[in-house]
């Protein structure tokens, strides 16, 4: 399980090592254009069930942290797709990962915060 570590405060956001670099090279891309964005996904029960969302920016510091040594493979399709939604109004919404044809869990990508930590 690796983590994106958003901006000064340091709000650390867990997902699947395949998850996350699938996400870092859609990010990486958006960002390299100067094009800010939106970036939403799914909490965990234990930090309200609901969804969370970022506002992706040059000026907010960004940190990928991988548990796993090895690069995972990248599903090109998928990369695509995320790369569009990125694009869109709504902006990067995480949903199904098409790997496995399910919406990635809640335990794959949830939210530490300090004013609320999971429980």
């Amino acid at each position: 399980m690796g983590s994106l570590i958003y901006g000064t405060s340091g709000i650390e956001i867990s997902f699947d090592d395949r998850v996350l670099a699938h996400l870092e090279l859609v990010i990486n891309a958006k960002l390299r254009r100067r094009e800010s964005f939106m970036f939403s996904w799914r909490d965990t029960p234990g930090v309200g069930d609901g969804r969370s969302s970022i506002w992706l920016d040059t000026a907010i510091p960004l940190y990928f942290r991988y548990s796993g040594s090895r690069m995972p493979l990248i599903d090109k399709d998928w990369l695509e797709e995320l790369a569009v939604q990125a694009g869109s109004t709504r902006g990067l919404v995480l949903g199904d990962d098409p790997a496995t044809e399910q919406p990635v869990k809640s335990r794959d990508n949830s939210v530490k915060r300090k004013d609320h930590p999971a429980r």
